[in-house]
């Protein structure tokens, strides 16, 4: 009867002490939890809120008018003449330009940086840190430092056609700023550190014995990859294509120092609505669907990092 007492007071004791843990928790990240509604979650729910309501005449909303405008604006538009109803076309131009750039750079991104984060994870283990080393060195510079570095690069008196024009390869210059190529090429400059460190993360982890083991089973390159190294290292191939997609889709200064006006972006076509076009409900309404955008990537992230968890585990 004592023992029976004895462990029920340690439970009861137990469970105390796991409750005054979990509200010590609690209260510890109270700060952080706080700085994240004001400084995240409030911008989105204005933003929300703006979405819903009529246009300034100069700019900004007029408070608790509701409107849908702002969203029916973001796919549709009124004719001047007629007032009926048609497809925006700038705007699924720009959406379509910014889905295809982003894919085009996450998958450019991955190329390059599958093999750099082999390379890499394959070297020694004293030499692994310089070459992490030398990865990280692009973000010691601004962003915008880096997308004028890129323009001396493609520029018509550029680096590269002045090189081109002394060997004699081309004649004229080639066009390569302010084009949908030169977006993309900034943009994959800029991005892939995000997409080779997370590929390094997960082949760092990876057991190279069960490569050579396929070898020893007189597997060739190609199924030894497939088969091998590219399920072992999937979460980190998915974790980079996140990290690179979701800040190329609402890229601002790339698109707008390498694309000029005529090659706008997501990013751009939202400050336009805020700026020049003073419609503050479109531009809301722009900003939460690309929110949405990168919410179900993110959701797709989750599910198949939970899958590929649940299949090895």
């Amino acid at each position: 009867m004592t023992t029976k007492t004895d462990a029920t007071n340690t439970t009861n004791t137990l469970q105390a002490y796991q409750k005054r843990e979990a509200l010590n928790r609690w209260l510890l990240s109270l700060p952080a939890l706080s700085i994240i509604m004001l400084a995240a979650i409030g911008p989105l729910l204005i933003m929300l809120m703006y979405s819903f309501m009529v246009k300034g005449d100069y700019g900004g909303v007029k408070l608790w008018e509701f409107s849908l405008d702002g969203w029916m604006n973001v796919f549709l538009q009124r004719d001047i003449f007629d007032d009926t109803l048609g497809f925006a076309d700038a705007h699924l131009t720009i959406f379509w330009r910014s889905l295809k750039l982003s894919i085009l750079t996450t998958l450019t991104a991955l190329a390059f940086g599958f093999p750099t984060a082999y390379f890499i994870a394959t070297r020694p283990k004293h030499t692994r840190e310089i070459w992490v080393f030398l990865i990280t060195i692009p973000f010691w510079a601004n962003l915008l430092i880096r997308t004028f570095a890129i323009q001396e690069v493609i520029r018509n008196e550029g680096i590269i056609n002045n090189t081109l024009l002394a060997v004699g390869i081309i004649d004229s210059p080639i066009q390569m700023l302010y084009t949908d190529g030169a977006i993309l090429f900034g943009m994959v400059y800029v991005y892939l550190p995000l997409m080779v460190l997370p590929l390094y993360a997960s082949m760092e982890k990876l057991d190279f014995r069960l490569v050579e083991a396929g070898y020893d089973l007189y597997a060739t390159r190609w199924k030894v990859l497939k088969r091998i190294i590219l399920p072992m290292v999937k979460p980190g191939m998915i974790a980079g294509c996140i990290l690179v997609f979701i800040p190329s889709l609402g890229a601002y200064v790339t698109p707008r120092l390498l694309g000029g006006g005529k090659n706008m972006m997501l990013g751009n076509l939202i400050e336009s609505q805020f700026g020049a076009g003073r419609n503050w409900p479109l531009g809301s309404a722009i900003s939460i669907t690309l929110m949405l955008v990168v919410m179900f990537a993110l959701l797709f992230y989750v599910r198949n990092v939970t899958r590929s968890g649940a299949g090895h585990g």
